[in-house]
């Protein structure tokens, strides 16, 4: 076989698996457009937060979003104003509904990486302070929240379902 005729072979070849392989991959998110994403694109420093109105960029460490479908963003200064968000946001925006919120990001409180906020894990009653007094610490694994609540006087441990607004008014 001369070198056009193999080349061509291993192309048909390498499209025949290639092509299903990359495309599960991308399609198996159940939204193409957002395949992959692990965290919200960076707030400019002109971003403020839906809930209290304050400029986000100057926090990063805290710096949470939602992306609603569509793929438009909000952004908070930290998770307690996220989750005042998620709870209500007809209240800060009358046209979103809980349903429009696709996804979910908030910054894991040791690697600052932007980590799913459902799947969390949130410390409250710390002696750590965001950018607006007590907040909900958040943690990609329950074994670093624990450690988070013995070096840091923490009193309660919450999944991203169990924050209601009495856990968030207990953070006054």
């Amino acid at each position: 076989m001369d070198g056009g005729k193999r080349r061509a072979c291993t192309m048909r070849v390498l499209f025949r698996v290639l092509l299903p392989v990359v495309a599960s991959a991308v399609f198996a998110s159940g939204n193409p457009a957002f395949a992959g994403e692990k965290s919200p694109p960076k707030p400019d420093t002109r971003e403020k937060c839906a809930v209290c109105g304050m400029f986000v960029a100057p926090y990063p460490a805290f710096v949470s979003a939602v992306r609603f479908k569509g793929g438009a963003y909000a952004y908070f200064d930290g998770p307690k104003d996220l989750f005042r968000f998620t709870i209500e946001p007809g209240r800060y925006d009358p046209k979103k509904k809980p349903e429009d919120i696709e996804a979910v990001f908030v910054k894991d409180y040791y690697t600052l990486e932007s980590i799913d906020g459902r799947a969390a894990f949130y410390v409250a009653g710390s002696n750590v302070s965001g950018p607006m007094g007590h907040e909900l610490i958040p943690f990609r694994t329950e074994k670093d929240a624990r450690h988070f609540m013995k070096d840091h006087a923490g009193k309660s441990l919450y999944r991203f379902r169990e924050v209601t607004k009495k856990v968030l008014d207990g953070l006054k």
